[in-house]
């Protein structure tokens, strides 16, 4: 049955996702964990780091890191925090995120609102002893006038205390930003990007994150230039600017990026698509309407090697990592 709490449904999404992370916030400074520690056996090795599961949080929650050691107490093998920019900077104007319940879904227009990186990785390295896999996820800011250069900053800053950095191209709310999905520009940025995640001896490991809206011929491009730059897994995908024709909620036609249970077959379609284009070359993360252990289960036997939620915690609430990993 459907997780609905009537105080967070009753403020405003934006207001109640702030109210969300600061008690998970507040939950893991106590030190209690929220769900009970995975079994061994469901621990899955990726780009050689080990995921004690396979079910992870998506960037964009935890965007500032500050509920890092709450989220993993809830059950997750791993937590993605970000999106993170070189500079702070404020986002697209409010409200800028729409609760569509009678579909499951969630549009938004955030815009990488973000503290910046400095501030969100002294909250990471603040973490002692560490508690668990962290992946950092970095972008370019709004205004930038080198968005490459942004990415290099934000990889070198990120590297040091990553278990992997996610190269975020895919995000629909900053103009142009998705034109990086695309030759010359992506190859040049994974290439910068990948002069930059070297610390010491230990290279960093990268992934990429790109748009479920790529066309066959778009997807192609993007995974040959991961594998030829030397990507270590492969994030299929972020929201779509699409809209099914089944939505029913009233917020449907809100310019942003849709998410949730109506995105899940999009999703599902571009993860297949990614594997027949790369041939098992490059691991693959599924994110995108993942709201149940059967749909985490189906992008596993579809050849994702890990899987992300985001959306579907706002309908099955906080337990729903916990129940995903029992159920696989």
């Amino acid at each position: 049955m459907a997780w609905y709490h009537p105080l967070l449904f009753a403020l405003d999404a934006e207001r109640a996702h702030s109210l969300t992370i600061a008690m998970l916030e507040a939950w893991g400074r106590s030190g209690t964990p929220l769900a009970p520690k995975t079994d061994a056996r469901h621990a899955v090795t990726v780009a050689g780091v080990r995921f004690p599961n396979p079910v992870g949080l998506a960037a964009g929650v935890d965007k500032d890191a500050r509920a890092v050691r709450g989220f993993l107490g809830l059950g997750f093998g791993f937590v993605e925090v970000g999106t993170l920019t070189p500079l702070a900077q404020p986002g697209n104007p409010k409200p800028r995120i729409f609760r569509l319940p009678d579909d499951r879904g969630v549009v938004n227009r955030l815009g990488f609102n973000n503290g910046g990186i400095d501030a969100a990785l002294s909250r990471i390295a603040a973490l002692t002893p560490r508690p668990g896999v962290i992946g950092i996820n970095v972008g370019a800011n709004k205004d930038s006038v080198d968005r490459i250069a942004d990415y290099a900053t934000g990889v070198g800053k990120a590297a040091p205390l990553a278990d992997y950095v996610t190269i975020n191209i895919s995000s629909p709310n900053t103009p142009g930003l998705r034109d990086l999905q695309s030759q010359p520009e992506l190859g040049e940025l994974i290439a910068a990007s990948d002069g930059a995640r070297h610390v010491g001896g230990r290279r960093v490991p990268l992934f990429l994150k790109v748009a479920p809206d790529l066309s066959r011929a778009g997807m192609e491009a993007a995974v040959r230039a991961a594998i030829d730059g030397g990507i270590d897994a492969l994030i299929v995908s972020n929201t779509t600017i699409s809209r099914p024709a089944t939505l029913r909620s009233a917020h449907a036609s809100e310019t942003g990026g849709l998410s949730g249970a109506p995105l899940a077959p999009l999703a599902l379609a571009k993860l297949i698509e990614a594997g027949e284009i790369s041939g098992g070359a490059i691991p693959l993360v599924s994110a995108g309407g993942i709201g149940s252990a059967d749909e985490a289960r189906r992008r596993i036997d579809a050849g994702a090697s890990l899987v992300q939620l985001y959306s579907a915690l706002v309908y099955e609430g906080p337990g729903l990592a916990g129940r995903i990993v029992a159920g696989l």
